[in-house]
Order: structure tokens, then sequence, then C-alpha cells
């Protein structure tokens, strides 16, 4: 009986102690010095916004902000760690510290930066809109009364809202309709239940090339404000924030962003 009492209380005691390491996990202010002596960062995305940051058809990841990631801490020996998250949430996962860093075409807003910190910008964003050719759309105003799909919380439904002149106004019920992942706002395009999606044109231009008629969708230009992507994270990770900006300073200068440029969107730069 003595042996059952003592192994329930070290049970106890064991689970005490797990609960605070959790606290002081959540309560910690500074990150890098546990991402240096772990070696390893936990970076959330949305892992279908193609070409950014997405699963491949054996499910492993791919993308330009995966590749840049895991250059930009290769510098430091930290290996990085992809966690899938809803990306209306990913504020609220960055604050509680399921995440160390949102860094998947992460677009720099005045709203966002209330909230989060942001690295140095490493590539420009458009928004666009794309539809289907056979719906003869050349222009937002074209949308008159016509269904426009957005991500939630993305960049592109923040535009929607913030200048309603351009779009929104004159939509159908003077609302986007809103979807989980741009996947499923190209479904119901593609089915007819929508006939245009505000998106980030570099998700835009890789999803027309790679389907096997190209030439039926359009992709338009609109009058949005150009977007900068940068990394996400606390406010309170200064030293975090530092080596990231030092080491995307290093790629540039080595010829890393250039080459993922390249790779990924066919030029050397895109601005």
């Amino acid at each position: 009986m003595k042996r059952k009492w003592l192994t329930i209380f070290m049970t106890l005691l064991a689970g005490f102690a797990l609960a605070l390491s959790g606290c002081a996990r959540t309560e910690q202010k500074n990150a890098w010095p546990r991402i240096k002596q772990t070696k390893k960062v936990v970076v959330g995305l949305d892992d279908s916004f193609v070409p950014m940051g997405f699963r491949q058809k054996d499910g492993s990841l791919a993308g330009y902000d995966i590749d840049l990631a895991r250059a930009l801490f290769k510098l430091y020996g930290v290996k990085v760690s992809f966690q899938t998250i809803d990306w209306s949430m990913k504020e609220t996962e960055l604050r509680n510290q399921t995440i160390d860093l949102i860094w998947n075409g992460y677009t720099v807003t005045p709203e966002r930066a209330k909230q989060v910190a942001f690295s140095q910008e490493y590539l420009k964003n458009h928004q666009v809109l794309v539809t289907k050719r056979a719906d003869n759309i050349k222009s937002f105003a074209d949308m008159k009364g016509k269904v426009v799909g957005a991500q939630s919380e993305s960049s592109g439904s923040a535009d929607i809202d913030a200048q309603p002149k351009k779009l929104k106004d004159f939509i159908k019920n003077k609302a986007p309709v809103l979807y989980d992942t741009f996947d499923n706002a190209f479904l119901d395009l593609n089915a007819g239940r929508i006939q245009g999606i505000v998106i980030d044109q570099v998700y835009a231009n890789y999803y027309v090339a790679h389907q096997k008629d190209p030439s039926a969708y359009r992709v338009v230009q609109g009058t949005y404000p150009a977007e900068d992507f940068a990394v996400g994270m606390r406010k309170s990770d200064n030293e975090l924030k530092d080596k990231i900006n030092t080491g995307l300073a290093k790629l540039k200068a080595n010829g890393t962003l250039k080459k993922l440029n390249e790779k990924w969107f066919g030029v050397a730069s895109v601005d």
C-alpha cells in the first residue's frame, strides 16, 4: 500500500512540474535562448498557400517560405519545425506560444502591427482578381452583381472591407464569400458557384500556371496597394527579430534570395 501511495504521489508531482514548465513557456518573454538551446524553432503556416508553403502530393512541405526559413535558420544551426494552423487564429497561436513565428506570405499591415512585431520585408505582393475566362470578366467593375470569394482573415478580405468602393459596394450581397483555404475557393470558382477570387498574386500566378488549361483563367490586376511579406513574431522577441533580420540580410548578400525568386517565380526579384 505504501508503494501504491508513493507512486500516486510521484505521478502527481510529475504532473505539477509539467504544468509549471508549460507556464514558464507561456510567460517567456524572449524565445531566442530556448531556440538556441533546443536547436528548434516552430513556424506556423497555412499549408495550402502555394507557392509560399504547401503540401505536395506525397505530403511533404514545399514552397518559397519553407526554403527561406530553412536557409535562414541553417545559419544558426537551428532546425525549423512547421506547424499547420488555422490562418484566422494565427496571432492567437503566436500569443499562446504554440508557435514561435508566423512565416507564410504574411502581409505587413497596421492592424497586425498592433499585435505582432515584424521582421524586415523580404517580398512584394499584390492582390488580384482571378476569374474564369468564359465569364468574360476583365475588370473589377465587371464583377457587379456577381459573387466574390476570399480567404478568411487574408489581406484580400481586409482590402475588400477597407476599400469598399473598389469592389464590395457592387458585388452580390455586398460581401465576399469567405473560405478557410484558397483551395476551397478555387473549387467553387471552377464549379461556377462564385465568379471571382481576390487573392495574392504569388498564389494566383502559381495556381493558374499549374492547371491543365491555364488559358481558362484570367488574372485581373486591381488597384489595391502593394504589400510587403515579412515574418511575424511576439513583440517581446527582440533578440529573435535581430537574428531574423541579420539572416535575411546575409541571404540577400550571398545570393540565396535571388536563387529562391528564380526557383519559385522565374525572376531574380519580385516587386
